[in-house]
């Protein structure tokens, strides 16, 4: 399945330890568990989990995501969703992977609108 590109409190090696690139926000300075779905070039949608979406992305985009995102980037995040935590993320993954193409595009489009009108956060 996919991980959360990382583990808790594991610094990159390019940075000491406390220091982030301008505008980045720390690894997991999102909080808590998300799921979300990836938009493939290819238009094929990947389901995943994370405690910080924007590295995830960034990971599958550089080519250390997921072995599925790997041939099939660029992606883009196509919906999130927060989690109570790791176990309901997972669970949540779960469900995802098994809904049909039309459900998860109905997920898409709906978090899509909401974005556009400042929620879905």
């Amino acid at each position: 399945m996919s991980g959360a590109g990382g583990r808790p409190g594991q610094q990159e090696a390019s940075r000491p330890a406390g220091e982030t690139a301008a505008g980045e926000q720390p690894a997991g300075a999102e909080g808590g568990a998300w799921v979300y779905l990836a938009r493939c070039a290819d238009g094929t949608l990947y389901a995943g989990w994370t405690t910080d979406t924007a590295r995830r992305l960034a990971a599958h985009n550089a080519g250390r995501g997921a072995k599925y995102t790997r041939g099939r980037r660029p992606v883009a995040l196509a919906y999130r969703e927060r989690c109570a935590d790791k176990n309901a993320a997972l669970r949540r993954e779960a469900a995802l992977k098994k809904l049909r193409r039309p459900q998860k595009e109905a997920l898409c489009r709906r978090w899509a609108a909401g974005q556009k009108n400042g929620a879905g956060r």
